[in-house]
């Protein structure tokens, strides 16, 4: 054990490396014999006798770096309240930082990143495994290049409750809502079926690409979803098929994320959770048939597309139309503003016309409707949202 140096005998066991100094030193009665054996120096030495003489063996524990006086740690009542709305709105940081200080707590998202460090359990962390290249949004800066899509089923009594998914039912409201959410800018597009089928998946996407070309998008669109069948199962052939048939003469494509990795659509499955919270949970209950669900539907799409703040990459806190403009569009805001459907009625219809070569025809009346139309409800909604 002699032949060993301090440092590596340390590596194992840190307190048999310190009993080792001490035992060494009763020996010889050299500090600086111990220092030479143990290939340390004389200060390590000294430290761990002057520590074994103030308390023995437990003189070589381990003791605390933490500071007697922090001036500065933030008092334990407003941790607990940091706590406490974390825990009531699960939000991160920055949008933890944006809600107390709307109820006059002004901290940074820094300041509320330690406490959560703090007082949150270890977060897992699951192995991944090793997969074959994809698209992520992060990797596009041009706007509408990359669009992650994704259908969202609101009967989900383990995010609303077992009252909201029987309102849902009693009331006949749509059950499934179909996203298309950009991967720069977080614009969304929303729609709704009472099925969840390719019928509906595939409408679904010749609406949004007519949208956007009819305000002067021409750059070709990615539509990026998962495996599911509404946007042409997992046969490869078969998705190339549809995607060349119904979105090619468009200029869209439909590609696939890897298998089991949701990752790659993040934005688009982030959103659904904001949809839960701040739109199914709270209005749900007041709507009573269809026409008033897609009536409130078309001021939530508002309200995330022009009003409410986004924290992620590259948003900087601002709405997805303010992301727009920055990165350049000049066209106009309606662009923000796709009225949401429900698409069983026409997407049956919209698909024969498009096997004519005649899809633009059939949404023609539709989007040019859509353009003209003034905005009624978005004066008052954004006082209301002021107000609160």
């Amino acid at each position: 054990m002699a032949d060993l140096a301090y440092r590596e005998v340390y590596a194992m066991n840190r307190i048999e490396a310190r009993r080792h100094l001490v035992q060494t030193y009763q020996e010889t009665g050299s500090i600086s014999a111990t220092a030479r054996r143990w290939h340390t120096s004389r200060q390590v030495v000294r430290k761990w006798l002057r520590r074994f003489q103030e308390g023995q063996e437990a003189g070589l524990q381990d003791r605390s770096r933490r500071p007697v006086h922090s001036p500065h740690q933030t008092a334990p009542d407003i941790e607990q309240r940091v706590l406490h709305a974390w825990q009531e709105t699960g939000y991160g940081r920055k949008r933890l930082a944006l809600y107390l200080q709307a109820q006059g707590l002004s901290l940074s998202a820094h300041t509320i990143r330690h406490i959560l460090r703090r007082h949150r359990p270890p977060q897992p962390k699951v192995r991944r495994k090793s997969l074959y290249p994809a698209l992520w949004a992060w990797e596009t800066e041009a706007p509408f290049s990359l669009i992650q899509v994704d259908v969202k089923d609101i009967h989900d009594k383990e995010a609303l409750g077992t009252a909201h998914t029987t309102h849902l039912t009693r009331c006949h409201l749509p059950r499934y809502q179909y996203t298309a959410c950009d991967g720069r800018t977080r614009l969304r597009f929303l729609a709704y079926g009472q099925a969840n089928n390719r019928t509906n998946g595939l409408a679904f996407l010749i609406l949004v690409l007519c949208w956007l070309r009819a305000f002067g998008i021409h750059n070709p669109v990615s539509f990026q979803s998962d495996w599911g069948q509404e946007f042409g199962g997992d046969n490869p052939a078969q998705v190339a098929q549809l995607s060349a048939r119904y979105l090619q003469p468009l200029q869209g494509q439909l590609q696939r994320y890897p298998l089991g990795r949701k990752g790659y659509n993040g934005r688009v499955e982030r959103s659904h959770r904001s949809d839960d919270e701040e739109f199914y949970a709270p209005y749900l209950l007041q709507v009573h048939n269809t026409a008033q669900f897609l009536a409130l539907s078309y001021r939530w799409l508002y309200v995330y597309n022009v009003l409410r703040p986004h924290f992620g990459a590259g948003m900087e806190q601002r709405p997805p139309l303010a992301v727009l403009r920055h990165l350049g569009y000049t066209g106009d805001d309606h662009i923000a503003l796709l009225p949401p459907i429900v698409l069983d009625p026409i997407s049956s219809d919209l698909l024969l016309a498009c096997d004519k070569e005649a899809g633009n025809d059939l949404l023609a009346t539709y989007i040019g409707a859509c353009k003209t139309q003034p905005r009624r409800n978005q004066g008052s909604l954004e006082s209301r949202e002021m107000n609160s």
